[in-house]
């Protein structure tokens, strides 16, 4: 199966590229392999080429450009981007992939997505493994040489322009891999989804932690502990405790889950596990582990006076993570047949996960349901200011650091200028470091119109951001958990108001006009 792999490098040694790529390394170290006079031995079999370097090699070229737009020159810039497409072993030999083919899907491929960058193309026979799968590097110059049309994983309109960098999102991944794909289908090799993630996430340490002979890794251990809980348990409860008596704790933070062991001083995320082991996919086997508990429920939720109740018994508990919303079905008669019939079903589904919802949030009528509705919303706003007021602090503090830096920064030029006798030597000075000097004089007036007399410290500064920013994270929370409440909250309000009145209509959404 084809698969697409992203590095971003910082080395600004462009040739270490080139070297890495033509000759043999270690697969464990990296290393360049030597012979026995301390040479480096070429590869035995590659193919490369380079795209818009004219006559010189990669390095130079790329180089050049940075030279010429002035980028690139701080050790923290990323220089290069190297991706990898890796395809299948069977390719070679049920679909008749050589390494001369692949060279030019790559080529074409770095044409295509990447138009208007230096590039470096090789492609290997082997992988470190030695199983025999094709595989093509492409490591592209993070300046653009060329204006360029906007592509579809692009989101600023200076993504297109020359001298601008190349940036690797997660849209960005996401496009290349649906590219991949839809290469690998148009050339009938074999391949897997790589949009919808993956149930283990085998993390290259993980792998070359294998290949050294540890054959169980730590993640290994936790993904079979976290399978043994979520066989059992019936209940996010009996999940923690088991894992609780393993030394695991659980922790959920922005609707994600993290798993800590106890010889940890971090947690590891579920995302680093795997897909199989995320919120939504625990929930949902704890769900179906609850299935063998049927209750039933005979509330009448509906208690108004306007229109009587239907009674919808509850045959299992079911958990949701979120609530979805009834469809009109004035607007799915207008999408033809098939989707009324969809619709139909959906709007039963839906209205049963309603009634489930409404049952474990204790709500018994519909003024309970308002009630709670206003409460969420209220505690939600406040959650919001709290999370406003914070951020404005870290951007006070962050101003005041900025300003202590540069009085700190500035003061050998100011010692400087006042070990200078000459008077014209002074004035000469003070022109060319009048920025400077200016910069200065902006940072005292900041202190004093905020009336601070003690010049503050850069280091306690830095530690009470930080500070300030893990409070920001933890309120942060608690806004997206009121969030995530009141949202489903009135989901089930727009639900039950469908449902008692369908042949109400959504208020159109009101357009406002700016007075200029």
């Amino acid at each position: 199966m084809a698969t697409i792999k992203h590095i971003s490098s910082k080395n600004a040694n462009y040739g270490d590229a080139e070297k890495y790529l033509t000759y043999q390394h270690d697969e464990f170290t990296n290393k360049p392999i030597l012979d026995e006079k301390g040479r480096m031995i070429l590869r035995d079999d590659y193919r490369i080429e380079t795209i818009l370097c004219d006559n010189d090699d990669f390095a130079i070229a790329c180089m050049r450009t940075n030279l010429k737009y002035g980028k690139n020159n701080l050790k923290g810039d990323v220089k290069s981007h190297h991706y990898i497409i890796s395809f299948d072993p069977r390719d070679g030999t049920d679909n008749g992939l050589t390494v001369d083919r692949a060279q030019e899907l790559g080529m074409n491929f770095c044409k295509e997505h990447f138009p208007g960058h230096q590039a470096l193309v090789c492609t290997h026979p082997d992988g470190h493994n030695h199983s025999g799968n094709i595989h093509v590097h492409i490591v592209i110059n993070s300046i653009r040489i060329e204006d360029v049309p906007f592509l579809p994983y692009m989101d600023r309109p200076c993504d297109t322009k020359a001298g601008m960098k190349h940036r690797c999102t997660s849209a960005t991944l996401r496009y290349l891999r649906s590219e991949v794909m839809e290469m690998c289908h148009k050339e009938n090799l074999y391949q897997i989804d790589l949009l919808n993630g993956s149930k283990e996430r085998i993390t290259d340490r993980e792998y070359h932690a294998k290949r050294r002979g540890q054959y169980e890794t730590d993640k290994e251990i936790l993904r079979k502990q976290i399978r043994a809980a979520l066989q059992k348990a019936k209940s996010f409860e009996e999940f923690k405790k088991l894992l609780l008596e393993e030394g695991i704790s659980v922790k959920e933070s922005r609707g994600r889950f993290s798993y800590m062991t106890a010889d940890r001083t971090k947690p590891i995320t579920s995302r680093k596990l795997g897909d199989d082991f995320s919120k939504e996919a625990v929930l949902a086997q704890i769900g179906l582990n609850a299935k063998d508990e049927p209750v039933t429920n005979d509330i009448n939720i509906f208690d108004t006076n306007e229109v009587p109740a239907p009674k919808i018994p509850i045959q299992y508990v079911i958990k949701h993570d979120g609530l979805e919303r009834i469809v009109d079905m004035d607007y799915a008669r207008s999408k033809g047949v098939g989707y009324v019939n969809w619709a139909k079903i959906h709007n039963v589904k839906t209205i049963s996960s309603t009634l489930i919802d409404l049952h474990s949030e204790g709500i018994k009528d519909y003024a309970d349901l308002k009630k709670m509705l206003d409460s969420a919303h209220a505690e939600t706003s406040s959650a919001r200011k709290e999370v406003i007021a914070v951020e404005k602090v870290i951007d006070d503090k962050k101003e005041l650091l900025r300003r202590v830096q540069t009085i700190r920064r500035t003061k050998s030029i100011v010692d400087e200028y006042k070990s200078i006798k000459s008077k014209s030597k002074q004035q000469a000075f003070y022109a060319e470091h009048e920025a400077d000097f200016r910069l200065r004089s902006a940072a005292f007036e900041y202190l004093k119109s905020h009336g601070i007399t003690k010049f503050p410290s850069a280091k306690l500064l830095n530690e009470e951001i930080q500070n300030l920013i893990s409070e920001k994270n933890a309120r942060y929370n608690t806004y997206y958990a009121a969030k995530k409440k009141e949202k489903k909250l009135q989901n089930m309000k727009d639900n039950i108001d469908k449902f008692l009145n369908p042949v109400q209509r959504e208020q159109p959404k009101r357009s406002y006009q700016i007075e200029r």
